[in-house]
């Protein structure tokens, strides 16, 4: 039952990684800020402490990253838990073009957009953004989280009405929430429950606005949103469709344009993508119409209450697009590491299929995930770990994140570590008889 007639609709209870909140799972009767702190304590220090979280870089960030353990040492892992899924945040060319923006344009504007913050790398880049997507106009923000909250609370006013996956990314929540947006999920990429959701809204509110929003990868398992099937879908209730494409831009389609491309170009009104993927850097972006672009210029609080982006960042991006262009084989590569990295992980006999670079290894519910992120570690293999709350525990795992630039020894290395860990810890696929 939903409350779409009276209020919005709460969003359900989290159940997955990019939206989840431990204060679900503190004492509610904690009521002083040092009772919270003292029981959040040592939750925190042990994850510190084992590695879980918060491990400090000491370098720059590629195949091979340099990390300060607990005690100040600092050792090489390889990298198995980044986004950076081209390996573009420690190309030479990239960091020299966002060099040679700070020497133009100084490192920032000191402004909002809609004031002093619109530079010509600003309006080069919107522009560049917009004909990847195939839109035809396109927005900066300071972060993906602010593009998804800045779009829903921009665009969606009263009598409006948001369907949406319940794996969408926590901003797309937040921005439910702040913008009171009248809203119901559906579940994960299931097409007849969206197909029943929009009947509902059909028949109980026939002349609203809808939008469908959907992930095109989703990324605690990296699979991808049907998008023909949706369209196909929005169009036959009249919706618009809405895509956060940060985990496909630059690894999905054959020039890197991301799951609209891969699936032979479908057309979305709502083009969302981030920085901090592939581009290994901060920001995002909004791309449509250009009617709706300039709405939203005016009416997303994200866009103009924050600052411009930096030109480093607009450079290092716009030298991203271009090497992409320049260097297609770079996601041939990246697709390639993939496949073999998979392969050799079911014969070893664990069950992976993954459809993209995001490679989840499950992790038996008896198990502490972070210990075994720990041991990896220890063994120097950088990998995440996804624990309870962030998914039910038995459904936790290894997110392994695919480089194009790991070489294949680095691989056999990973392999073999992963392979020595899990047979540690009594979840090799060997001792529980799944050898293929």
């Amino acid at each position: 039952m939903t409350s779409m007639d009276t209020a919005p609709e709460a969003p359900p209870e989290p159940v997955h990684g990019e939206n989840f909140s431990l204060e679900h799972y503190l004492d509610p009767t904690a009521g002083t800020f040092d009772q919270r702190f003292a029981e959040f304590r040592p939750w925190v220090t042990h994850s510190r402490e084992t590695g879980f979280v918060l491990r400090e870089i000491a370098g720059p960030a590629g195949p091979v990253v340099q990390v300060r353990d607990p005690g100040g040492e600092v050792r090489d892992l390889i990298m198995l838990g980044s986004n950076n899924y081209l390996g573009l945040g420690s190309e030479p060319e990239i960091m020299e073009a966002a060099v040679a923006a700070v020497r133009e344009y100084g490192i920032g504007c000191g402004g909002p957009p809609l004031l002093n913050g619109t530079t010509t790398l600003h309006t080069r880049l919107e522009e560049r953004l917009a004909a990847s997507k195939g839109c035809e106009s396109a927005l900066l923000f300071s972060s993906g989280y602010a593009a998804n909250v800045g779009w829903v609370t921009g665009l969606m006013r009263k009598g409006d009405i948001l369907v949406y996956d319940e794996q969408n990314h926590a901003s797309l929540y937040d921005g439910i929430q702040l913008g009171r947006v009248r809203s119901m999920a559906f579940r994960h990429n299931d097409l007849d429950h969206l197909r029943h959701r929009l009947m509902q809204v059909r028949w109980r509110s026939p002349g609203a606005n809808i939008v469908v929003a959907v992930e095109g990868v989703y990324s605690m398992d990296g699979d991808i949103a049907p998008l023909p099937q949706l369209r196909a879908l929005c169009d036959s209730f009249g919706a618009w469709l809405a895509v956060d494409d940060a985990h496909g831009t630059g690894v999905l389609g054959a020039k890197g344009h991301g799951t609209a491309e891969h699936f032979g170009g479908v057309p979305v009104e709502v083009s969302m993508g981030t920085f901090s993927k592939v581009f290994a850097t901060t920001g995002g972006f909004v791309a449509g119409s250009r009617d709706m672009v300039d709405t939203l210029r005016f009416f997303a609080r994200s866009y103009m209450f924050s600052a411009s982006l930096s030109p480093a960042v607009l450079a290092s991006v716009l030298a991203g697009i271009e090497f992409i262009e320049a260097n297609p084989q770079r996601i041939t590569q990246l697709h390639e590491n993939v496949r073999y990295f998979v392969s050799e992980l079911r014969r070893i006999g664990f069950d992976v299929n993954p459809e993209t670079a995001i490679l989840p290894i499950p992790v038996p519910a008896r198990l502490a995930v972070r210990e075994v992120v720990s041991a990896l570690h220890a063994e120097g293999v950088f990998v995440n770990g996804v624990e309870f709350p962030a998914v039910p525990r038995e459904l936790q795992r290894l997110r392994v994140s695919m480089m194009a630039t790991l070489t294949r020894a680095q691989l056999d290395f990973a392999l073999d570590k992963i392979s020595t860990v899990a047979r540690r810890f009594g979840f090799h696929p060997e001792q529980e008889g799944r050898v293929r």
